[in-house]
């Protein structure tokens, strides 16, 4: 699944890197908030699913290869937080779903393709 689809099908709001919303394939999935958890278990290729805005979540996703980041509760990144990730080419999308039900909702559209 794209994150073209991912952004449909679940009205996510994309705050930069639109251009690879068509051409980024989402491989699974990590939700979590402690950032040290996030670069120990999560894998290459996943959307992450946080509730954290600051800069730290550009580079945890940058140095792991993720997908993208989606931030939860309507959370909206900080300035300077949007500016890395497009220097990165890092995807922020932003929810308005809690953590809970979006991660629930993912896994359905992953695993029915």
């Amino acid at each position: 699944m794209t994150l073209e689809t991912l952004v449909e099908k679940l009205e996510l709001k994309c705050k930069c890197c639109w251009e690879k919303l068509k051409t980024t394939e989402i491989k699974g999935g990590y939700a979590g908030d402690l950032l040290s958890d996030v670069m120990a278990n999560s894998k290459e290729g996943s959307i992450w699913v946080t509730r954290q805005v600051h800069l730290n979540i550009v580079a945890v996703a940058s140095l792991k290869e993720h997908a993208g980041i989606v931030i939860v509760q309507g959370a909206t990144p900080d300035k300077d937080t949007v500016e890395k990730a497009t220097r990165e080419g890092v995807p922020i999308m932003v929810s308005e779903l809690t953590e809970f039900e979006l991660v629930g909702r993912i896994y359905q559209l992953l695993q029915n393709g």
